[in-house]
């Protein structure tokens, strides 16, 4: 068995040893004519939920191929109990955060519609398509949930209160952030960042008013949006997550 083996793909079916897995169309598209494997060829896979196998081509033909679950090679493990809620921006943009949130070990991603949000057609599809690819490359065993848009106001209506919300606040009135992030009192925490052009004033003050949310700063520079999600759970992986 090879040590060495860098191709690794999504089951969206439960894997165990010794079954036989069958790659779906673009998957065995990618295998055998983007790669062009052969019979005997290894690749790891992993389902989001019994950890990573290593498993090898048995047969194929010109559209598809099955492989051979030999072993598993990791165990399940879990990222931290972290969500990101953040106003979609334009295509690219977005693929961006879902692609680097999926990397920084978010478990929950929910698009959040703001007074300011752009509200071009929003393919939960398409996230749960970056997702799969972010965490094939990441080396990442479990997959972030992708939820279905939903309104701040629905939001913060539904919010479960043993959950810490962070919002980055662009006005200068959130709290330090590290001192913010150390003085979590839970385990459970998810990250807001607003639209282009902010939270509008309605938003702030409804934020403020909720006992669950604290504001949080990201310095005196007004950053992306994009660059914003990534600074907040690259500091809360930093201070209260699993790059400890």
């Amino acid at each position: 068995m090879s040590k060495n083996i860098k191709i690794r793909l999504f089951s969206a079916t439960p894997l165990s040893a010794d079954i036989e897995w069958l790659p779906n169309d673009a998957q065995s598209h990618y295998l055998l004519n983007v790669l062009r494997l052969k019979i005997g060829d290894e690749i790891k896979v992993f389902d989001g939920q019994n950890g990573e196998y290593v498993g090898k081509i048995v047969s194929l033909s010109k559209k598809n191929c099955t492989v051979k679950i030999l072993q598993k090679v990791r165990d399940m493990k879990y990222c931290p109990d972290l969500w990101l809620l953040f106003a979609p921006v334009k295509k690219d943009k977005t693929d961006f955060i879902i692609a680097g949130a999926t990397e920084l070990g978010v478990s929950k991603i929910i698009p959040t519609l703001t007074k300011r949000t752009i509200t071009e057609r929003i393919k939960t599809e398409r996230y749960e398509a970056q997702v799969i690819e972010a965490c094939e490359q990441c080396r990442r065993l479990d997959v972030p949930q992708i939820s279905d848009p939903q309104s701040l106001e629905k939001i913060l209506e539904t919010w479960s209160q043993d959950r810490i919300l962070y919002f980055m606040d662009e006005t200068g009135n959130g709290g330090d952030i590290q001192t913010v992030f150390k003085n979590a009192s839970t385990a459970k925490a998810a990250i807001l960042v607003g639209p282009e052009g902010g939270f509008s004033d309605e938003e702030l003050q409804l934020l403020r008013q909720k006992n669950f949310a604290k504001a949080v700063s990201l310095g005196e520079r007004i950053l992306r949006a994009e660059t914003a999600v990534h600074a907040a759970l690259s500091c809360w992986q930093a201070i209260c997550g699993d790059w400890k």
